[in-house]
């Protein structure tokens, strides 16, 4: 009886590596990574763009009031740039100070008695000094609550803002306590309706202007936190 050689076992190629999915991997981990950049860049790059352009636009516009400096006093030459606007703000400051006195408290009775007899510009006059005096002041409340309120029909809802406690001709039409409210556009909320509601209609949010805006900007995307985290003095 021979012995038969023993026959090796049959060797078993490994399967070859899915180089199919690992490519996949790699071009969703490349996609998410420039997402990721363009999230960390846009915002930053964005706002200094606007910057840039305001503050070159501000310097553009003091331009022709230095046409007689040297040359070498010329902030122009320096390559600085942001000069125009430190003007405005010192100028503005200044004229703050000087309307604190006696003589400019009379000079602003004088112009404002002046702009408001002048048949067109005194509406237009009127109004922007009415809503500048609003916005600027101390003790005022508006554009401080975010509201949520049915609009533009029955359970359809959107954020509005509180801006005033409805009085005068428009609140003797009403029986119950109204409220004055601004509903801006998206994602422009420089644009929107004024719409008077009762206070009972109008459910107050607790997240803040800013809030509000970044999530009527964001068109919903951004959503604050709820409930609030508590702060570090609690």
């Amino acid at each position: 009886m021979t012995d038969t050689p023993d026959t090796p076992p049959p060797v078993h190629d490994s399967p070859a590596p899915p180089r199919r999915k690992h490519r996949f991997n790699l071009m969703i981990r490349l996609r998410n990574y420039f997402i990721a950049g363009i999230l960390v860049t846009a915002p930053v790059s964005i706002t200094v763009f606007i910057a840039w352009k305001f503050i070159n636009f501000v310097d553009n516009q003091f331009a022709p009031l230095i046409p007689y400096i040297p040359a070498e006093y010329n902030p122009q030459n320096w390559g600085v740039h942001g000069f125009g606007i430190i003007v405005v703000v010192v100028g503005l400051t200044l004229i703050g100070m000087l309307t604190a006195g006696f003589v400019g408290r009379l000079l602003n009775r004088l112009y404002d008695l002046i702009l408001r007899r002048m048949p067109v510009l005194s509406s237009i006059y009127s109004a922007v000094k009415q809503i500048f005096e609003t916005v600027f002041s101390q003790k005022n409340n508006a554009f401080r609550e975010v509201a949520l309120i049915e609009y533009p029909r029955r359970d359809a809802w959107t954020l509005a803002f509180v801006t005033a406690t409805t009085s005068g001709e428009v609140r003797e039409h009403f029986d119950e306590d109204m409220v004055s409210l601004y509903v801006p556009t998206t994602p422009n909320p420089t644009s929107g309706f004024m719409l008077f509601l009762p206070r009972k209609d109008v459910q107050i949010l607790e997240m803040t202007v800013d809030e509000g805006l970044k999530m009527i900007l964001s068109t919903g995307l951004i959503t604050p936190d709820y409930p609030k985290p508590p702060s570090a003095g609690s």
